[in-house]
């Protein structure tokens, strides 16, 4: 892209300027003829300078990294004009970072209608869609009289994807579907797990005869299995707000643990969606495959705050985003009361709901005068009663300091696992 560069005098014309002022003022004519030499320069050098014309093209090798690693970047800069010092800048927002060692900021020269590639290393220290605006050009003559600077529209955009979490075992679902999956059906059918012996009928397998024991037994018995199913997850992830400290971010925290959760969904062939609920309510049908994956990668990276002042719950949500039996599998700090009145909705609705707590009271300040320490006593039992609420309606609750995401999932597994059912 080029952009007409806006000159600009430095130097002699300051001195110039500075001894006729100070001529005019102290009455002083030999403070003038001081200034003359440098004015006269200045004439003969604004004179002969003419704006090189300078174009810059941003290339980024690129747009999708993930973030912490380096992704290389290309600058091709033309000159119509010789330039005896051109300087390009990178203008970078918040979340990318030069890694060079001069960070971002190149000096060279260039002849008349020259032409060069200058190689930068970005990286993005968080994930996020970012813009890379514009790049900051100035070109000076051979006198250094002018400054032609300009700023150059980059139109290049950065899609950095959030590093993947260590995970094992994933929250198991109640209820499977009617596919070929990974888990384990509690119905018997045909299958590989073994799951009880029955007696023969006509049109059982004879390779499902359980012969040991149809000997003992003095009839023919059948082994019976239970069978591997797929089964559907949403991600139901609260964005009506962030908590921000210590260099950390609970949305961002919540949306990298929802990317390794739908890794390994996606990887046992189940079938995974997304609900991001807030301001802004955003959805992904359930879907299989890496396509799917990155669908919803891309969807969580345009999730972010949207202030509203309305009243958001489940009736906005499409009927097809929410399968019969689909094990809903929320990201929440648990602050805001819309999105815990949907928990309860969609419990109420007999879907499978679990709750991995994003822990926001480490990066809240207790206070220390007044009544602070007592008021933020009072809020963390609040939440206590808030999660004792949750459990007895059936919803397992687990607390993620932004660690191990393997821990809270096996808070998750252990509540599923010994608690007793509940009505909603």
């Amino acid at each position: 892209m080029t952009r007409r560069g806006s000159p600009r005098i430095e130097g002699y014309a300051a001195l110039a300027a500075v001894g006729l002022v100070a001529a005019l003022a102290l009455r002083r004519p030999e403070l003038a003829i001081l200034a003359a030499p440098f004015a006269l320069v200045l004439a003969v050098g604004t004179r002969v300078a003419r704006d090189p014309d300078v174009s810059v093209e941003l290339a980024v090798e690129e747009e999708r990294t993930v973030e912490g690693l380096d992704v290389p970047a290309v600058a091709t800069v033309r000159a119509a004009g010789a330039v005896d010092r051109l300087e390009v800048a990178l203008v970078l927002p918040s979340g990318v970072d030069a890694v060079d060692e001069d960070g971002g900021v190149r000096a060279l020269g260039l002849p008349a209608g020259g032409e060069r590639e200058i190689s930068f290393t970005l990286r993005c220290s968080r994930w996020g869609v970012f813009e890379l605006a514009e790049i900051e050009v100035r070109a000076r003559d051979p006198f250094r009289l002018v400054v032609w600077s300009s700023r150059v529209p980059a139109r290049q955009q950065l899609r950095a994807y959030p590093t993947q979490l260590s995970l094992l075992r994933i929250v198991p679902p109640v209820e499977t579907q009617v596919y070929t999956g990974s888990e384990v059906a509690r119905a018997k059918g045909e299958g590989i797990e073994y799951a009880d012996l029955r007696a023969f009928v006509p049109g059982d397998r004879v390779r499902s005869i359980n012969w040991r024991a149809s000997a003992r037994r003095q009839r023919l018995v059948v082994n019976e299995r239970h069978p591997e199913r797929n089964t559907d997850v949403v991600l139901f992830v609260d964005s009506f707000l962030d908590v921000r400290g210590a260099g950390r971010s609970l949305l961002e925290e919540a949306i990298r643990a929802a990317a390794a959760l739908a890794t390994r969904y996606l990887e046992r062939r189940d079938r995974v969606g997304l609900v991001s609920l807030g301001g802004v309510l955003r959805w992904l049908r359930p879907g299989m495959g890496v396509a799917q994956r990155y669908r919803l990668v891309e969807t969580m990276l345009e999730t972010g705050v949207e202030p509203t002042y309305t009243w958001v719950d489940v009736n906005l949500i499409p009927a097809r985003i929410l399968p019969p039996n689909a094990l809903v599998l929320s990201l929440t700090p648990l602050l805001d009361p819309r999105f815990v009145a949907a928990l309860a909705d969609l419990r109420a609705r007999r879907f499978d709901v679990a709750v991995v707590e994003v822990d926001p009271v480490p990066l809240i300040e207790p206070g220390t005068s007044g009544v602070e320490p007592l008021a933020f006593r009072l809020w963390i039992l609040e939440r206590e009663v808030l999660r004792v609420r949750l459990e007895r309606l059936g919803i397992g609750v687990a607390r993620w300091s932004g660690g191990e995401l393997e821990r809270a999932v096996e808070e998750v597994r252990a509540f599923r696992r010994y608690a007793r059912t509940a009505r909603a």
